[in-house]
């Protein structure tokens, strides 16, 4: 029998049971190389080979598929994706178990098992989003670590063949995005270091139209990388990178006699559309920041997984350590209204939906006899270009309001349960305007409105308020102008402020006029931590030279008791402190002060 019917035999075994693929070269899936008659290739490699084909065909139908699903609700996916790891689990080892025979007879290149390892990283990094549980970033990392490591992609370059170059690039550019979500910035920078030098590479080689698209890529990555205001330097005056995901000890626990809510956080809507903000790929610094703050520093899967040594992740975790999360780069309302219904009809009992806001504020264009929950405004989750940049459209709608504004009266369907809403933009205080119509717990944290010249100048680099609900050391340091601080002051402020959170916790539960929903909402973590970091921005800035408008503090609704809180007079002396141990006592007011407002 010839080459031509053997490739014949192979293709026809392939219809009968699927359809023919084409392998990443574009070649026939049955297509064997390295012997020239059936009698040189025993049954067996022939068998290798198809099986092989096989899976690789069903692995890229169901990686495809995976854009099909729908992006919010629990429970649709989760099925599909498991069958997708399985035949991934399976493809892997196939082509580990059978290396040689597949180098031989079917010309199996380096950079298609690199292409193998990269969609298993896209898949862990995907779980991600879809689980939140950050375990799986670190399986994601460890794929593409080993693409790295084992220089899968190396001969790409050799190959007249732009496409297996972007494939290349896009490689680099998700190995990055998980790689500033586990903080590893040391890694980051080398990380764009070569890709800068591969896009150089691709764009001298090639005449292609995307070059400033991935100039444009490394340009966001570089400042997304620099956003921090303050650096950490050790004694080698190396900068050291500290993770602000919560850590095993780093809330105060509820003491005994305390008389706080069941409530678990479940869900979370974290929403970004601040046009000038430093963001890499469709993640702002604030979302970014904001995800770190609502999960807990990911431990490694293999000793948490009930199937070790697979792909495939576990079913049902014991427990879910992390709050769910959407993650919407400028959603249009509709968009927007979906998965907070999507979340809302999913929550569990007991628990609470989180909706997190960053974006441009929306102003009321005139004062009206009657002032509804639709008369102040609200926030812009996307730009509608015709009405911004139009003049006439503008004008036409005048009397129109925004479509893409979201206001406080579109949230009031969703306060029929448990709801925490977090607004940072430039019209927060709307929401100052919310109503509780159905009595279940509901708290709203506002940023400020105005800040202080020197720190709108920083505004690009991330927003102050939610700097103090990432990180308030860090938020601190920035808002009294500091820009690096020793590894061991840092770590000397950082167990000063556990000691300030734990009294700020307690001026919380035992206020006696505080209102109820602040108290419901504590029982939880990382709502607790959130409450804490809240109320000791406000009191900072309270006493901060540079905020003296009323503007220029945060608030909240239901309103905090401030003598028992923000102003209490334990909590200033503990800021003055802090600020005495940095060096910078000079930046605030006595705590004697007035500063009612």
């Amino acid at each position: 029998m010839t080459k031509c019917s053997l490739v014949l035999t192979c293709v026809l075994w392939l219809l009968s049971s699927h359809r023919c693929s084409v392998d990443f070269q574009g070649r026939e899936a049955g297509d064997m190389t390295g012997a020239g008659a059936e009698d040189d290739i025993p049954l067996g490699e022939r068998k290798t080979v198809t099986d092989f084909c096989y899976l690789l065909d069903k692995s890229k139908q169901l990686f495809n598929g995976l854009r099909d699903l729908p992006q919010y609700g629990h429970k649709q996916w989760q099925s599909y994706f498991g069958r997708t790891f399985d035949v991934y689990t399976k493809l892997w080892k196939f082509q580990q178990q059978h290396r040689q025979v597949l180098d031989n007879r079917y010309g199996l290149k380096r950079w298609q098992i690199g292409e193998v390892a990269s969609k298993i990283g896209q898949l862990y990094y995907h779980y991600y989003l879809r689980t939140s549980e950050t375990s799986y970033l670190n399986e994601a990392f460890s794929f593409y670590s080993a693409i790295r490591q084992r220089s899968y992609y190396y001969q790409v370059n050799k190959e007249d063949r732009p496409e297996l170059v972007v494939k290349k690039l896009r490689y680099y550019a998700r190995y990055i995005v998980v790689c500033l979500l586990l903080n590893k910035m040391d890694l980051v920078k080398v990380l764009v270091k070569e890709l800068s030098e591969e896009i150089e590479d691709y764009t001298q080689r090639f005449n292609t139209e995307d070059q400033l698209e991935w100039n444009l890529v490394l340009q966001e990555v570089a400042a997304f990388v620099e956003a921090d205001p303050v650096v950490v330097l050790n004694d080698e005056n190396t900068v050291v990178f500290t993770s602000n995901r919560l850590q095993e000890g780093g809330v105060p626990q509820l003491e005994q006699g305390m008389v706080v809510g069941q409530l678990t956080l479940a869900d979370a809507l974290i929403i970004g559309n601040c046009n000038n903000q430093v963001k890499f790929s469709e993640l702002t610094i604030d979302m970014f920041r904001i995800l770190q703050a609502l999960e807990r520093e990911p431990v490694n899967l293999a000793t948490t997984t009930s199937k070790p040594g697979t792909l495939e992740p576990s079913e049902k975790p014991a427990k879910r350590e992390n709050p769910h999360k959407y993650l919407l780069y400028k959603p249009t309302f509709s968009q927007l209204y979906t998965f907070l219904s999507a979340s809302f009809k999913e929550l569990p009992a007991n628990s609470v939906l989180l909706v997190y806001l960053s974006a441009t504020g929306v102003f009321p264009t005139g004062r009206l006899d009657y002032e509804g929950p639709y008369d102040f405004g609200g926030v812009l989750t996307n730009t509608n270009r015709d009405v911004v940049n139009g003049e006439t459209v503008q004008k036409r709608n005048q009397a129109q309001k925004e479509m893409h504004c979201l206001h406080p009266g579109d949230l009031f369907p969703f306060t029929r349960k448990p709801l925490f809403v977090i607004v940072d933009s430039s019209n927060s205080t709307a929401y100052k305007n919310f109503t509780n119509l159905f009595g279940q717990p509901l708290v709203c944290l506002l940023s400020p409105t105005v800040y202080p010249k020197s720190m709108q100048d920083q505004s690009q680099r991330g927003s102050l308020f939610t700097l103090f609900l990432y990180c308030p050391l860090l938020a601190f340091l920035s808002v009294c102008g500091l820009s690096s601080l020793r590894q061991g002051l840092w770590e000397k402020a950082e167990e000063f402020l556990h000691k300030v959170y734990r009294d700020i916790g307690q001026m919380i539960t035992r206020s006696q006029a505080i209102d109820q929903a602040f108290l419901q909402f504590y029982g939880d973590e990382f709502l607790r931590l959130l409450l804490i970091r809240f109320v000791f921005c406000s009191a900072t800035l309270r006493l901060h030279k540079l905020f003296r408008e009323s503007r220029s503090f945060p608030e909240s609704y239901p309103q905090l008791p401030k003598q028992d809180t923000v102003e209490s007079s334990l909590l200033q002396k503990h800021v003055l402190e802090l600020a005495a141990m940095l060096d910078v006592r000079s930046l605030f007011w006595d705590g004697t002060l007035d500063v009612n407002y």
